[in-house]
């Protein structure tokens, strides 16, 4: 199975680890600036660097022929259309909420403001809609009195994240497939960035 990573940081860095041990053949990765933690795991591994600098749209010319699948791990730049159609599965990414709970940016920041008692995360179909796509795999977590959003997204939805991508990556691997869910827009709820705290992944 031939993947294209795009992504950035930490998160970035973790899901190519899970990739790689998955066993996987990482065409590429596709990350926002030469400097990212993410390039130079990749280029440490020997794995082609496509830098999109500044771009709020990845484009087709990003991903490499017979892709069969694209992995978004903390990017925030939307993958177009045209590049989704250049894979044979399209594209799976992480969303730290339940969706179509708390859509956007700022989920993990919208749960807490919320005061919602219970979080999670989202494996889900990108679309060209954001946060909008099927649902490939979901996990709840329950969030604690007094808990920050970084503190929430580095004691469970990370890990969350990464548990589920494996999951997700190990079966699509076996089956040559992914699962989708459509979600139910009559629940969903938007999360734009919150202009007073930093995003906290």
């Amino acid at each position: 199975m031939k993947i294209t990573l795009v992504g950035s940081k930490w998160f970035g860095s973790a899901v190519l680890a899970i990739l790689r041990e998955e066993g996987v053949t990482v065409q590429r990765v596709v990350v926002p600036a030469e400097d990212d933690r993410l390039a130079d795991a990749a280029r440490s591994a020997g794995i082609d660097v496509y830098v999109a600098a500044g771009a709020k749209v990845i484009p087709a010319a990003a991903i490499p022929a017979e892709c069969d699948l694209i992995v978004a791990a903390h990017s925030h730049a939307r993958v177009s259309s045209e590049a989704l159609a250049r894979a044979r599965l399209g594209g799976i990414g992480y969303h730290p909420s339940l969706l179509p709970r708390h859509r956007g940016i700022a989920a993990i920041e919208w749960t807490i403001k919320e005061h919602d008692p219970i979080a999670g995360g989202s494996i889900y179909h990108l679309a060209d809609r954001m946060d909008a796509g099927a649902i490939a795999a979901q996990e709840w977590c329950f969030v604690k009195k007094g808990e920050t959003a970084r503190e929430l997204w580095e004691r469970a939805l990370a890990p969350i994240g990464l548990k589920l991508m494996r999951q997700v990556i190990r079966d699509a691997k076996e089956r040559g497939s992914l699962p989708a869910m459509p979600q139910d827009d009559q629940f969903a709820t938007l999360a734009p960035q919150i202009e007073e705290s930093a995003s906290a992944h």
